[in-house]
């Protein structure tokens, strides 16, 4: 598994000596969750994809994530109430927007008529507490019956203690996660199907920061691994 400061090390070193920009690790970042959805949440299971986005980077990969999802047929809404500033966030909002994608304020109305979940609200970099407006929707999450997909960490969730032992997100346990890079030390409290995403990580990389990853088949940027981290 990757602590937090060893994954923002890794993904510094992607961004120096590995020549990649950010905007292509979100990219790849945001089409590997896609994939994760498509494959555990098919367009025949439902269309309609609530995806909720924090303010930074997690939130940028689930920006990307509904492009995808609407290029596969699904019908994404954003909720994404504390827009960053920053132009890689304001031109992927952009990219929506032209395919008519809504943004909407109420995330309890949305998630009352949507068919599955995806959480981009916060990251491996989170810690502390969860600020407005975040507390209600991570409880509107707790409450869902309906599948939640979470980026990289469930929101509210310490990376390497897991859920908080009180509190808002005490009892979040999303049906499904979406490791990008590699793992995170909070995996040994999840239960749901698990998938490693960011098909960009060089071997010797890999190596440096001792990551065994699972081979990816074919054109896929998801591999689902089981509890023992042993691809599915």
């Amino acid at each position: 598994t990757l602590s937090a400061k060893a994954a923002a090390a890794l993904d510094a070193e992607l961004m120096s000596t590995g020549a990649f920009s950010i905007d292509q690790l979100m990219e790849l970042a945001g089409l590997s969750v896609s994939q994760a959805v498509y494959r555990v949440h098919p367009p025949s299971q439902g269309r309609r994809v609530l995806v909720a986005c924090g303010p930074g980077n997690n939130g940028g990969d689930g920006l990307v994530a509904a492009r995808h999802l609407r290029h596969y047929g699904f019908q994404p809404t954003v909720y994404y109430p504390k827009r960053s500033k920053n132009e890689l966030y304001q031109r992927l909002s952009k990219q929506l927007e032209d395919l008519e994608v809504p943004f909407v304020d109420d995330f309890p109305a949305a998630i009352a008529s949507t068919d599955h979940v995806v959480d981009a609200i916060f990251g491996f970099s989170f810690s502390g507490e969860v600020r407005e407006p975040f507390p209600g929707v991570i409880q509107a999450l707790e409450r869902t019956s309906l599948p939640v997909t979470s980026v990289d960490a469930p929101s509210s969730w310490d990376i390497e203690e897991g859920p908080p032992k009180s509190g808002v997100g005490s009892a979040f346990h999303p049906a499904v996660l979406v490791s990008l890079t590699a793992p995170k030390p909070l995996v040994k409290h999840f239960q749901g199907r698990h998938f490693v995403g960011g098909r960009f990580v060089t071997p010797s990389i890999a190596k440096k920061y001792d990551l065994e990853l699972p081979a990816y088949e074919g054109i896929d940027q998801v591999v689902e691994i089981g509890p023992g981290g042993q691809k599915l």
